[in-house]
C-alpha cells in the first residue's frame, strides 16, 4: 500500500483553469486617450484643466499603432484594501504606451478599473510604491510611521506620482533613469549610462549610478554602499560602477540583488538607512587633503548636479516650464524639463518636518544632478564642463551644500566564480521564496544555462544581519514562487510543470486540458471532457490549444490500489513534444496560490495550485506533526500528504479526514487495509465528519474505490451464494475483505517507514491538538474523529492510561478492547521518545478542576500557536483563581510546560508546583487584569461563547466583576467584552477623528418648528433644545431669554401722545425713544454670543448665517415703524459700528471648535457690502476665539491688514493672538509688532496705525506671550503703561485705554510668577508699577525709546510726575494678574484702602474697586462667601461713618466729606463682590450666591454685583438671577445707558453659557481673560472706547469650558436622567465629601475632584477615576459631554418611572415567595432589549394548550429567565439549559460522551472553591448563580441517578473496572459517567496502595488520602471495597 502512494505521488492536479487577458489591455481600446499632440499643443494652457475632454476624442482611435501594442506590460500583486489588511484577489498594474491602468478585481476574475492615468509621454514603467511619511530620519521610529500609498509613473525626464489620498506629485529627474525599484523607504533609481558622458579631465570623480528618494518631496539623493574589501576594512563610497546592475529588490528583507557585467556574478545586498558616521565619511573628502585638485574632486559632483538649479537652462526660460498647472511644457523639441522653483521646493522642505534651521537638508531643487543627457545641446556642456564654472560655480557659490546621501547598501553575498568557460548571464528572474517549514530561499533563474540557483539563508539570532547559506541548482526554464502554500513552480526543460518547496521536490502539476509532455501511450483516447468546456470565456480554450481533439491526451491518473497496473514509462521525462504545436512557454504574475502561464502560441492561462489542506481539523494536526518534526522529516511528510491530497481526480469527493488518517498510518508503518476501522473507511464522503472542502472537483474518471464499494456491498454478498451463479460456475471474485478469522491474527508494524520512530511524538502532539479541541464547542465532530486514531495509536504503544482517558471521555465510541498491531520489541527501541512525553495523559478539564479544588498539578503541556485556547485557559485559571498576577506577564510561565524539540529537562524533575490560593491583590484588580489580558491576546465575545460552559465560568464570573464596577477608560475591545455598550460606544466614540461625530447629531435638535422659521433668524435656532429641556424641564426660561437676547426684530415704542405735543413733536419724541431702547439692543449681541457659545457646525457649502441687528421700531396702536435715520433728530455718527462688530463675533462663536471649516470657507464668508465689513471683523475674532483662526493662511491674514480697514484689523489681531495663546510663536509676533511703535526699531518709519488697533496689538502680544514671562516684552509693556503723549497729537487721546491695554498684557505676560520672574530683578517690576498707581515724580525714560520723548507734547501739560489717571488701571490690574493666587501679603498691602480721609480724597472711588479686587485675587485663599468677609475690606474709618449715612444730622467733624465716604464704601464692597464673583466663577456656591443677594444691591454698583453672581452661576440658568437680569431689562432710559445694558446682558449671557454646556474655569489663565472681558468700567455709549477696548468684552471665551455631563441611553441614543456621585478632593476648607447630582449637571471643576460615578440602581455602574488624571473626562466634556449610559435590566428610566415603582423587581415584591410564577414572559420585553431573550420568552416560556409534563419544563425556563434577566446574566442562559439537558439525558442514561458532566462538575468545583468563597465574603450579594437553588438540584439529581445505578447492578461494574475485567457492554456508558463523576482514579493508581485486606472505612480513607479522591465518592466506593455487601448510601 505504502508503495502505491510513493506512485501516486507523482502528479498534483491544479485547478480553476482560466484563460488569461490582461484587463487593461481591453480597457485601453475604450479609454479617450488616443489624444493628438498637435491638438493639445495648440490648446491655451487654460484649456487644459478640462482634463481629456472633448478636444481630446478627435483624435480617432485607429492611431494606436501595431507597434505601440508591443510595449504594452503589466504586473500584479496581491489586492490590499483601503484599510490595508490582504484581501484575496489581484490588483493589476497595466502599462501601454501613455497610459497606466490600475484594476482591481475578485476571485471571480470581475476585475474593475480602480484608477487610470494618462500621461504626456511614453510611459517608461509604472510600479506601486509605499512612502514613509516620518516625522524622524532614524531607523528605529520606522514602525510608527506613516505610510503614503502611491502609483509611480516613470516618463523619460519626470516622474509622476499619485497618492491613494488623491495627492498628486510631479518630480522631474536630473538624469536619465535605467530603472526605478520600489523600496521599503522610498523609489530607487538607476541611471542610465550614456556614451557621451565622459568627463573632461582626469581628476574628476565618476558620477554615481544609483540614488533614492525618500518621498515625493524630498531630494534624489546617491546612494552609498559599503563593502567589506579583501584585508577586511570596509569602505564607504557612493555607488559609481556602470558595471553594477540591479536585477532584483525586495521590501521585506531589505534586499537588493546586483549583478556584476564585468565580473559576470550576483551579489546581495541589504538595503538600509544611512548611519550618520557614514554621512560624513562621505562627505569628508572636501575637507582633507592640501591639494586644489582634491577639493575640485568631491564639489565637482555637487557642481556638476547642480548645473540647472540656477535656472540657466538653455531649452527654455525657468517661467515656461510653469506654462501649465501640470508642469507639461509645450516645446516639443524636448521632453519637458519642468523642475520645482526653490521656493517650492523649500516650502516642501518644511512640510517633511525639517525645520528651517537645518540647511543641510533644505535643498535648492532637484536640479542638481542634471547631466544634460535629454539634450546634446553644446551650450550645455560648455556650462556645465568648463573648469571655469567648476571652479567659480562650484566651490566658491554659497549654495553648494553637499548632497547627503540617505540609503545605503551592505554586502551580503556574492556567489562564487563559476566555470570561466561557462560565460554567466545576468539573471532573469529572481525571486524569495520559502519552504514547508519556514526555511528561506534567494532563488534566481540564469537563463543562459537553464538553472535556477536557491541560495538558502536565515536571521541571525539577533535579527539584525542575514547569513547566506549553501546555493542549490535546480535545472530550470522558467520558475515562480506560490507563496500561499510555501512552494514554488519550476518549468523545467522537458516542458514539465513540477512543484518545488524549497529545494525539494513535490512532484508534477497536472493541468487538465493542457497536453502533458509524454506521448508513449500506444491507445489514443477520447479528449475527456475538462471543465474548461464549461467556462465561459469570450473565446474558449479549446480554439485557443489548437485543434486538440486529435492529440493525444494523458487520462488523469486513476487511483490505484495495485502499484503494479502503473509504469514508469508513463512519464517519460525527456521526450518532446513540438509537434503538438502548444506548450508552456513561461510561468508569469505569481499571486497568493495563482499564477499565469504563457503558453507558445501566446495565449496565456491562470491556474491555481490547490491549497494543503482545507479541514480545519487536518490543518491543525498537520501544523502539530510539522512542529514537533525534524525539519527534513517534516518537509518529506508534507510533500506526501500533498502529493496524495491534490492528486488528479484526487479526493474530491474523498473526507479529507479519511485521506489523511490513511497516509499518516502509512507513513508511520501500519497497513491500513488490513486494520479494521481505517478499511472500513467509506471514501464517498457523505458520512464526512469534516466539512467537505469548499469546491470540491467532479473526478474525471472513476476511482477503483467504486469498485470495490459494489465488492464489499451486502447486495454483492447475496449475488455470490445465489444459486444462478453456482449454475453459472461464475468464480467468486476475491474480495479485498478478510474474512474475521484474518482480522484476529497481529498485524505489525513496518518499522523502516518515515515516521516510524516519531509515532510516540506525533502521539502526543495529537493528544494535546484533541485536548484543544475538547474546549471548543464547535469542533464535537473533529474530536470524535480523532479520538478513534488516538485510540489505535495508544493501544498499540501500550498506554493504557491513555486508553483508559480516552474511555472516560467518549465511553460509546472507545471499547475496552480492540484491534492491536503489534510492534516488534527490537524495533520499540528505536522509537524515540521525546523527553516532553509523560505516562499520564495530560487533561485540560482534569488541571482545571485540581486548580478549583486548590490541589497541585504540573505545568500543563502546550504546543504555541497551535494550542492556543488551553494556554489562554491555563493562565486565566491561574491568574484568576490561583491570583497568581505574574502569570500572564511573563512569558516562561510555571504553569505552561512550551513543548518544543529540544531536550529539556524531564518531567519528572519539574516537581509539582502546589498552586495556593494568594490574598495579595484585591480580587476585583485580579478580574480587571484577566479581561484586560484576554482582549490583549485577542480573545472576544465569539470564543468565549464557544468554550465549554464549566471552562468559560471562572472567566464569565470575572466579567461579571468587571462589568458591575468597570473602569471608565478601558479600551473599546475590553468594554465590548465585558458586555457594556455604553462603555464600548464610549471608547468607541473616543477614537473618532474629530470632526462632526456621531454624537453631535445625537445631540441636535431638528429644525425648528415652522413658527420659527418664516420669521427672521435671531440667532439662537441652533440650540440643543433636547438637553436644554432636561436640564430645565420645569420652566420656559430659555425660551424667556431668547426672547431677551434676541436683537432681529423691531422694538416695541409705547409713548403717549399727550394732547398738547404737536405731530411732529410726537414723532420726535418717538424717536427719542427709539434711541434710547437702541442703546439696549446694541448691547444685546455680547450677550447671544455667550448664550450660543459653541452650538453649531456650519455647512462647508454655505456661508455662516449673521442674524441681522434691527435698530427700527414699532408704535402701537397702529403698529407704525420708527426709523432712526428719519433726520428728526440728531443721532450719533458710527453708533452701530461697534453693535455690528459684537453681532459678528455673537455669530462667529455659534461654530463648535471640533467643526471641519478651512481656509477658504472663512474667505468664503467676507461679504460682498461695505457696510457689513465691521460683522465680518467680528466674525473673525470669533473663529481665533474658537481656534480656527489658526487655519486662515497666512496670505489672506495679510490681505486683511493692508486693507487697513480698523474693525478688520482689531478683529483679526485679538483673533490671531487668542488663538495662539501662549505659543510665543514668532510669525504672529511679527504680525503684531508692526502694529506697535514700541516694538519696532527706532530708526523705522513711523506707521500710522489707528489708535484702537494699536491696543489690541498689545492685548494681542499679551495673549501670544501669556506666561512666558519673556523679558523682552515684559520691559516694553512695562515702560508703554506709562506711555507720555507725543509731542503733535499722537497718543494724545484715548490714552487710558492704551495704558491698561499694556498693563493687562504684562499682567498676562508674567500671569502668575509672582517674585520668582527669572532674570527681571533689574526692571523692579512691582515697584514701577506701584508708582504709576500711586503717582509722583517721572523716571528717566530708559531703553531705546527716549528720544520720541524727549519733546514735550504741544496739547497735553503733564510736567514730571505721573498722570495717575491714565496709569493707576493698568498698573492695579498688572500687580493682581502677576500675584495672581500668590497670596503675597506684602504687595497685597500696598493695594489696601487709604484709611485716613486725606488720603481717600486723593483717590478715586473706581480705582478703590479696583485696588480691593486685585488686593483679593492676590490673597485668593483668603476670599470667604460670606458677608463678614466683604465688610471686612472696608477700612475702618468708612465703616465707622457710613452707619451716620443715615442717620439724619448727626454731627459729625467737618473734614469728614460724607458723599467721598459713602462712594468709596459702595466701591470697595463692589470690588469684593466682584472678587468674590472671580474666586467662585462657575462654582453654583451657595454661600457666594446668598452672600451676593444679600444687602449689597445698590443702584450704582448694581451691574458689578450682578456680574459677580451670574459668574458664580454661570451656565446654571439659576432663576433668581434670571429674574433680576430681566428686572434690569426693563429698565431703559435715565440713567441706563448703553455700558450697563452690555453689564446685565454680560450677565444674562453668563448664566446660560453655551446653552448650560459651559462654566467658567478659575485657572490663572481664565481669570486673566475674564478680567478683560469683565473691566468694570464699562462704555457710556457705543462708540465709547476711551477707557477700555470693547472688543476684548469677548475675551471670556477664553475661560468659558465645557462641563455639561449629558447621559445618553446607548440603546434609544437618547438623552436621559442619570445619578451621579461626584466626590471631592479634600482641601483646607473642607473634608472629602460626597454629593449626588441628578445628570444632566455642570459638573465642578474637575481638579476640585476625585471620582464620578454613575450610581445604579436603574442604571449599570460606571466610575470615573479622576486620580488617574483628567485626560479622558477632558475628552468626553468637549465631545459635547456625551456619557453612555446602559439601563439595567427590569428597570424603566427616570423620564418614564420617576419613583421607581414600575421596575420588575417591584412587581414581585408584593408575591415575593413566588416570584418565577408572578413573572409573566409576555413582560420581558419592558426590561430588556436582547433579542436572543425576547425570543427564548416567546418560543420556550409561553404555554400551549395540552401541556402535559412539558408544564414542569416550561416553569423551569421561565424562572431561569427570570433570574437571568434579573440578575443581568443572560449569557448564563445557555449554561443553564445545557445543565438541565445533560441532567436529564443522564437520568434516561443516555450520556454517551461524559464532556457535559465534566462541565457540570467543574461548576460545582468552582462555586464551592476557596477563592470563590473569599470574593463572596467581599461582595455578599455578587455572584452569577449563587441566590439560586438550581444548583444543588442539579447536584442532587446527578448524585441520586448515580446511586441508584450502582443500586441496580452498576456495583459489579465499578468492581470489574477496578480489578481491570471486561465489564459488560450495556453499562460502559454509565460507568464512565460514575468515574468522571466521582473522579476515581484508575486502576493502575489502586494497587500501590492495596486495595485488599482493608477492614475499615477510616483505613481507607487514609489510603485514599494521597489519591486526592473526594470523600463523597469514598462513601460510593467503600462497599465495594471492604466487601460489604450492602452498598452505603448517603
Amino acid at each position: 500500500m505504502s508503495n502505491f502512494y510513493e506512485e501516486r505521488a507523482t502528479m498534483i492536479a491544479a485547478g480553476d483553469l482560466q484563460e488569461f487577458v490582461p484587463f487593461g489591455r481591453d480597457h485601453c481600446k475604450h479609454h479617450p486617450n488616443a489624444l493628438n499632440l498637435q491638438l493639445r499643443q495648440l490648446q491655451p494652457a487654460s484649456e487644459l484643466w478640462s482634463s481629456d475632454g472633448a478636444a481630446g476624442l478627435v483624435g480617432s482611435l485607429q492611431e494606436v499603432t501595431i507597434h505601440e501594442k508591443q510595449k504594452e506590460s503589466w504586473q500584479l500583486r496581491k489586492g490590499v484594501s483601503e484599510i490595508g489588511e490582504e484581501v484575496d484577489y489581484d490588483e493589476e498594474l497595466y502599462v501601454a504606451g501613455n497610459m497606466v491602468i490600475w484594476s482591481k478585481g475578485s476571485k471571480s476574475q470581475a476585475l474593475a478599473v480602480y484608477k487610470a492615468f494618462t500621461v504626456d509621454s511614453p510611459v517608461q514603467q509604472a510600479l506601486w510604491c509605499d512612502f514613509i511619511i516620518s516625522q524622524d530620519k532614524s531607523e528605529k521610529d520606522y514602525g510608527s510611521d506613516e505610510v503614503e500609498k502611491c502609483i509611480c509613473i516613470l516618463q523619460s525626464s519626470c516622474i509622476n506620482m499619485h497618492s491613494i489620498e488623491g495627492k498628486d506629485y510631479i518630480a522631474s529627474l536630473p538624469f536619465q533613469v535605467a530603472n526605478v525599484w520600489p523600496t521599503k523607504y522610498g523609489l530607487l533609481f538607476e541611471r542610465s549610462s550614456s556614451s557621451h558622458e565622459v568627463p573632461p579631465g582626469p581628476p574628476r570623480e565618476p558620477l554615481p549610478t544609483m540614488f533614492s528618494m525618500l518621498h515625493p518631496l524630498d531630494e534624489i539623493t546617491p546612494l552609498v554602499c559599503k563593502s567589506g574589501s579583501l584585508f577586511g576594512s570596509s569602505r564607504v563610497q557612493y555607488v559609481v560602477d556602470h558595471a553594477m546592475k540591479i536585477v532584483f529588490l525586495n521590501t521585506d528583507p531589505s534586499v537588493v540583488m546586483t549583478y556584476d557585467t564585468v565580473q559576470g556574478l550576483h551579489s546581495v545586498w541589504a538595503l538600509r538607512r544611512v548611519k550618520t558616521e557614514e554621512e560624513n565619511v562621505v562627505l569628508k573628502f572636501s575637507e582633507q587633503g592640501g591639494t586644489p585638485q582634491n577639493v575640485a574632486t568631491s564639489s565637482s559632483l555637487t557642481a556638476h548636479l547642480r548645473s540647472l538649479s540656477r535656472g540657466d537652462s538653455p531649452v527654455a526660460s525657468p517661467f515656461q516650464n510653469y506654462s501649465s498647472i501640470h508642469s507639461q511644457s509645450r516645446s516639443a523639441s524636448s521632453p519637458s524639463l519642468h523642475s520645482r522653483s526653490p521656493s517650492i521646493s523649500n516650502m516642501a522642505a518644511l512640510s517633511r518636518a525639517h525645520s528651517p534651521a537645518l540647511g543641510v537638508h533644505s535643498f535648492s531643487g532637484v536640479q542638481r544632478f542634471n547631466l544634460s543627457s535629454h539634450n546634446q545641446s553644446p551650450k550645455r556642456h560648455s556650462i556645465s564642463h568648463s573648469p571655469n564654472s567648476n571652479s567659480n560655480g562650484s566651490f566658491l557659490a554659497p549654495e553648494t551644500e553637499p548632497i547627503v546621501p540617505e540609503l545605503c547598501m551592505d554586502h551580503l553575498w556574492t556567489e562564487t566564480i563559476t566555470n570561466i568557460r561557462e560565460k554567466n548571464s545576468q539573471a532573469s528572474k529572481v525571486f524569495i521564496t520559502s519552504d514547508l517549514c519556514g526555511q528561506k530561499f534567494l532563488c534566481f533563474l540564469v537563463e543562459s544555462q537553464l538553472q535556477l540557483r536557491c541560495v538558502k539563508f536565515q536571521e541571525s539570532n539577533d535579527k539584525t544581519q542575514l547569513i547566506f547559506g549553501s546555493v542549490t541548482n535546480i535545472q530550470a526554464k522558467d520558475a515562480a514562487p506560490v507563496e500561499k502554500i510555501d512552494t514554488m513552480l519550476v518549468l523545467e526543460g522537458s516542458g514539465n510543470l513540477v512543484l518545488y518547496t524549497g529545494v525539494v521536490r513535490v512532484g508534477k502539476v497536472f493541468i487538465p486540458g493542457l497536453p502533458a509532455p509524454s506521448l508513449t501511450m500506444s491507445n489514443t483516447m477520447p479528449r475527456p471532457s475538462t471543465p474548461l468546456d464549461s467556462v465561459s470565456t469570450p473565446n474558449p480554450l479549446s480554439k485557443l490549444l489548437g485543434s486538440l481533439d486529435e492529440a493525444v491526451l494523458l487520462s488523469p491518473v486513476p487511483e490505484l490500489r495495485d502499484s503494479s497496473k502503473l509504469h514508469d514509462s508513463l512519464y517519460n521525462e525527456d521526450c518532446t513534444f513540438q509537434q503538438l504545436g502548444t506548450y508552456i512557454h513561461s510561468i508569469r504574475d505569481p499571486v497568493h496560490n495563482r499564477v499565469t502561464l504563457e503558453l507558445s502560441n501566446g495565449s496565456m492561462v491562470r491556474i491555481t495550485i490547490p491549497e494543503i489542506a482545507t479541514s480545519e481539523l487536518v490543518q491543525t494536526c498537520l501544523q502539530a506533526i510539522k512542529f514537533i518534526l525534524p525539519k527534513e522529516v517534516a518537509v518529506q511528510m508534507l510533500v506526501k500528504w500533498y502529493s496524495v491530497h491534490s492528486a488528479p481526480g484526487g479526493p474530491s469527493y474523498h473526507s479529507e479526514w479519511n485521506l489523511f488518517v490513511t497516509c499518516l498510518m502509512n507513513m508511520m508503518g501500519y497497513n491500513t487495509d488490513r486494520l479494521a476501522w481505517t478499511r472500513n473507511f467509506d471514501f464517498e464522503g457523505s458520512l464526512s465528519p469534516v466539512i467537505a472542502p469548499k469546491k470540491a472537483r467532479p473526478s474525471e474518471t472513476g476511482s477503483d474505490d467504486d469498485w470495490e464499494y459494489l465488492l464489499n456491498s451486502d447486495y454483492h454478498q447475496n449475488v455470490e451464494s445465489h444459486l444462478l451463479n453456482r449454475s453459472l460456475c461464475l468464480s467468486p471474485l476475491e474480495v479485498s475483505q478478510m474474512k474475521d478469522e484474518d482480522l484476529s491474527q497481529n498485524l505489525s508494524l513496518d518499522s523502516s517507514t518515515l515516521l516510524f520512530t516519531h509515532i510516540p511524538a506525533i502521539f502526543f502532539v495529537l493528544h494535546l491538538v484533541y485536548e484543544e479541541l475538547k474546549l471548543n464547542t464547535l469542533m464535537g465532530e473533529g474530536i470524535r474523529s480523532l479520538v478513534e486514531l488516538l485510540v489505535q495509536l495508544a493501544r498499540d504503544l501500550k498506554l493504557e492510561a491513555y486508553v483508559d482517558h480516552y474511555y472516560r471521555d467518549y465511553p460509546a465510541l472507545v471499547r475496552t478492547t480492540g484491534q492491536v498491531c503489534t510492534i516488534d520489541q527490537g524495533q520499540t527501541g528505536f522509537m524515540h521518545h521525546p523527553s516532553f512525553f509523560t505516562s499520564e495523559p495530560p487533561s485540560i478539564y482534569q488541571w482545571v478542576s485540581s486548580c478549583l479544588k486548590g490541589e497541585g498539578m504540573p505545568p500543563y503541556p502546550y504546543l504555541p500557536v497551535i494550542c492556543e485556547r488551553s494556554r489562554l485557559v491555563v493562565l486565566s485559571i491561574a491568574l484568576y483563581i490561583l491570583g497568581d498576577e505574574s502569570s500572564v506577564s511573563d512569558e516562561s510561565s510555571q504553569y505552561l510546560s512550551r513543548i518544543s524539540i529540544a531536550p529539556q529537562k524531564s518531567q519528572a524533575e519539574q516537581e509539582e508546583n502546589r498552586f495556593s490560593f494568594r490574598h495579595s491583590t484585591s480580587v476585583s484588580s485580579l478580574a480587571e487584569r484577566l479581561v484586560v489580558w484576554m482582549t490583549n491576546v485577542g480573545f472576544a465575545l465569539r470564543d468565549l461563547e464557544t468554550l465549554p460552559f464549566g471552562i468559560a465560568l471562572p472567566i464569565r464570573d470575572a466579567i461579571y466583576h468587571c462589568r458591575e464596577q468597570p473602569a471608565s477608560d478601558w479600551p473599546e475591545a475590553v468594554c465590548l467584552l465585558i458586555g457594556r455598550q455604553d462603555l464600548s460606544k464610549q471608547a468607541c466614540e473616543g477614537n473618532l477623528p474629530k470632526g462632526k461625530s456621531s454624537v453631535t447629531q445625537v445631540l441636535s435638535s431638528d429644525v425648528p418648528s415652522g413658527t420659527e422659521t418664516e420669521e427672521e433668524d435671531d440667532g439662537m435656532n441652533d440650540m440643543n433644545q433636547e438637553v436644554m429641556s432636561l436640564i430645565w424641564s420645569e420652566d420656559l426660561r430659555v425660551q424667556d431669554v431668547r426672547r431677551l437676547l434676541q436683537s432681529a426684530h423691531p422694538v416695541r415704542v409705547n409713548v403717549v401722545q399727550y394732547p398738547e405735543l404737536s405731530d411732529h413733536e410726537f414723532i420726535e419724541e418717538k424717536e427719542n425713544r427709539l434711541l434710547q431702547l437702541c442703546q439696549r439692543t446694541m448691547a444685546l449681541p455680547v450677550g447671544r454670543g455667550m448664550f450660543t457659545l459653541f452650538s453649531y457646525h456650519p455647512v462647508p457649502t454655505e456661508p455662516l448665517p449673521i442674524p441681522k441687528l434691527n435698530l427700527t421700531g414699532r408704535a402701537p396702536p397702529r403698529n407704525t415703524t420708527v426709523d432712526l435715520n428719519s433726520g428728526n433728530i440728531d443721532v450719533p455718527p458710527n453708533m452701530t459700528s461697534w453693535a455690528s462688530f459684537h453681532n459678528g463675533v455673537a455669530a462667529g462663536l455659534k461654530i463648535a471648535p471640533a467643526s471641519q471649516i478651512d481656509s477658504a470657507w472663512i474667505v468664503y464668508n467676507k461679504p460682498k457690502h461695505a457696510e457689513l465689513a465691521n460683522e465680518y471683523a467680528g466674525f473673525l475674532m470669533a473663529l481665533g476665539l474658537n481656534g480656527h483662526l489658526t487655519k486662515l493662511a497666512t496670505l489672506n491674514i495679510h490681505d486683511y491688514l493692508t486693507k487697513g480697514h480698523e474693525m478688520t484689523s482689531i478683529g483679526l489681531l485679538l483673533g490671531v493672538s487668542a488663538a495662539k495663546l501662549g505659543t510665543m510663536d514668532m510669525s504672529i509676533t511679527r504680525l503684531l509688532s508692526i502694529h506697535i511703535p514700541a516694538l519696532l526699531p527706532p530708526t523705522s518709519t513711523e506707521l500710522d496705525v489707528p489708535h484702537n488697533v494699536q491696543v489690541a496689538a498689545v492685548v494681542g502680544i499679551g495673549l501670544v506671550y501669556q506666561g512666558t514671562a519673556h523679558r523682552h516684552t515684559a520691559e516694553v509693556l512695562l515702560a508703554e503703561i506709562g506711555r507720555p503723549p507725543g509731542p503733535e497729537m499722537e497718543y494724545c487721546t484715548d490714552r487710558e485705554s492704551y495704558s491698561l491695554a499694556a498693563g493687562l498684557a504684562l499682567g498676562m505676560v508674567c500671569l502668575g510668577h509672582g517674585s520668582n520672574l527669572i532674570g527681571m530683578s533689574d526692571l523692579n517690576v512691582p515697584e514701577q508699577l506701584y508708582q504709576y498707581m500711586v503717582g509722583g515724580h517721572r523716571r528717566f525714560q530708559a531703553g531705546m525709546h527716549r528720544e520720541k520723548h524727549k519733546s514735550p507734547s504741544y496739547q497735553i501739560k503733564e510736567g514730571d510726575t505721573i498722570n495717575v489717571d491714565v496709569t493707576c488701571p493698568g498698573a492695579t490690574l498688572a500687580l493682581a494678574m502677576i500675584y495672581l493666587k500668590t497670596n503675597n501679603r506684602s504687595i497685597a498691602d500696598w493695594l489696601r484702602a487709604p484709611d485716613t480721609m486725606y488720603l481717600l480724597d486723593f483717590v478715586k472711588p473706581e480705582f478703590l474697586l479696583l485696588r480691593t479686587l486685585a488686593r483679593c485675587l492676590i490673597l485668593w485663599d483668603d476670599i470667604l462667601p460670606n458677608s463678614k468677609w466683604v465688610d471686612s475690606n472696608v477700612p475702618q474709618i468708612i465703616r465707622e461713618n457710613s452707619i451716620s449715612l443715615s442717620e439724619i444730622e448727626l454731627p459729625c467733624s467737618e473734614d469728614l466729606n460724607l458723599e467721598t465716604l459713602s462712594q468709596a464704601h459702595v466701591y470697595i464692597i463692589a470690588g469684593a463682590c466682584l472678587s468674590l464673583g472671580f474666586r467662585f466663577a462657575g462654582s453654583e456656591n451657595l454661600s457666594a450666591f446668598n452672600c451676593l443677594t444679600g444687602p449689597y444691591n445698590l443702584e450704582t454698583c448694581l451691574s458689578v454685583v450682578l456680574l459677580s453672581l451670574a459668574m458664580v452661576m454661570a451656565g446654571s440658568g439659576n432663576l433668581k438671577v434670571l429674574q433680576l437680569c430681566r428686572f434690569l431689562h426693563m429698565k431703559t432710559g435715565g440713567e441706563m445707558n448703553y455700558g450697563f445694558h452690555l453689564a446685565h446682558h454680560m450677565a444674562l449671557g453668563l448664566l446660560f453659557l453655551g446653552g448650560g454646556r459651559y462654566s467658567l474655569s478659575t485657572s490663572n489663565s481664565s481669570i486673566a481673560a475674564l478680567l478683560c472681558a469683565l473691566y468694570p468700567h464699562f462704555p457710556a455709549h457705543s462708540t465709547d472706547n476711551r477707557y477700555h477696548l470693547q472688543a476684548l468684552r469677548h475675551l471670556y471665551v477664553l475661560a468659558a469650558e465645557p462641563r455639561l455631563l449629558v447621559p445618553v441611553d446607548v440603546d434609544t441614543n437618547t438623552p436621559c436622567y442619570a445619578l451621579l456621585e461626584v466626590t471631592y478632593k479634600g482641601t483646607q476648607w473642607y473634608e472629602q465629601t460626597k454629593e449626588e447630582l441628578m445628570a444632566p449637571t455642570l459638573l465642578p471643576e474637575l481638579h476640585l475632584l476625585k471620582q464620578i460615578k454613575v450610581k445604579g440602581p436603574r442604571y449599570w455602574e460606571l466610575l470615573i477615576d479622576l486620580s488617574k488624571g483628567t485626560q479622558h473626562l477632558k475628552s468626553i466634556l468637549s465631545k459635547d459631554g456625551v456619557l453612555y449610559v446602559k439601563l439595567r435590566a427590569g428597570q424603566l428610566s427616570y423620564k418614564e418611572d420617576p419613583m421607581g415603582w414600575q421596575s420588575l423587581l417591584a412587581q414581585t415584591v408584593a408575591n415575593r415567595n413566588s416570584e418565577a410564577r408572578a413573572f409573566k414572559p409576555e413582560t420581558i420585553s419592558a426590561f430588556t432589549s436582547d433579542p436572543a431573550l425576547l425570543s427564548f420568552a416567546e418560543y420556550f416560556c409561553k404555554p400551549t394548550v395540552n401541556m402535559g409534563q412539558k408544564q414542569e419544563i416550561l416553569d423551569l425556563f421561565s424562572s431561569v429567565l427570570y433570574e437571568c434577566v434579573t440578575q443581568e446574566t443572560p449569557e448564563m442562559l445557555p449554561a443553564y439549559i445545557a445543565m438541565d439537558q445533560a441532567v436529564r439525558r443522564l437520568g434516561r442514561r443516555e450520556m454517551s460522551e461524559t464532556s457535559e458532566l465534566w462541565q457540570i462538575k467543574l461548576v460545582l468545583e468552582f462555586f464551592s472553591s476557596r477563592s470563590h468563597q473569599e470574593r463572596l465574603q467581599n461582595h455578599p450579594k455578587r455572584g452569577l448563580f449563587m441566590n439560586s437553588e438550581f444548583l444543588p438540584v442539579v447536584k442532587c439529581t446527578i448524585d441520586n441517578t448515580l446511586d441508584q445505578w450502582l443500586q441496580a447492578g452498576g456495583d459489579g461494574c465499578v468492581h470489574a473496572y477496578l480489578n481491570g475485567q471486561p465489564c459488560e457492554e450495556s453499562q460502559l456508558k454509565m460507568l464512565a459517567c460514575f468515574l468522571v463523576y466521582h473522579s476515581v482514579p484508575a486502576p493502575r493508581h489502586l494497587p500501590s496502595i492495596g486495595l485488599e485486606g482493608n477492614t475499615s472505612f477510616a483505613e481507607l480513607l487514609f489510603k485514599f488520602k494521597q489519591l486526592k479522591m473526594p470523600v463523597r465518592a469514598l462513601l460510593r466506593l467503600a462497599p465495594l471495597l471492604l466487601g460489604n455487601p450492602q452498598p452505603m448510601l448517603m
